[in-house]
């Protein structure tokens, strides 16, 4: 099997324009191409939302994963960081999650 040479990309792709290019190369239609970017997004979701594992990974690509940040307290008379002298309040925050995409090795190497 020839080792496929793969060239820059110069333009930022639409989703159509990745639908389009994915059902070329793969020899399946746009609309199985959609249906399965449809499902991994459906996946991924699974995968982090509240109750479920809290990570996701495409092997050799990326990992996604759910990251709790605990609620921080108000406080009063700290000082201003752009402002040299004065102080400020700082207002409480509740606890939150965030989603954090974290390259791996496979992605990495591509630059």
């Amino acid at each position: 099997m020839a080792v496929k040479k793969k060239t820059a990309i110069k333009s930022r792709y639409t989703k159509t324009a990745i639908l389009t290019e994915i059902a070329e190369n793969t020899d399946l239609s746009k609309k199985q191409v959609s249906a399965v970017l449809d499902e991994l997004s459906d996946l991924i979701e699974r995968h982090i939302k509240k109750g479920g594992v809290g990570e996701f990974t495409m092997p050799g690509l990326l990992k996604i994963k759910t990251v709790k940040r605990p609620a921080k307290k108000a406080q009063k008379g700290v000082p201003n960081p752009f402002r040299p002298g004065e102080t400020m309040d700082v207002a409480a925050k509740p606890a939150s999650t965030r989603v954090k995409v974290l390259p791996l090795k496979g992605l990495k190497d591509f630059v």
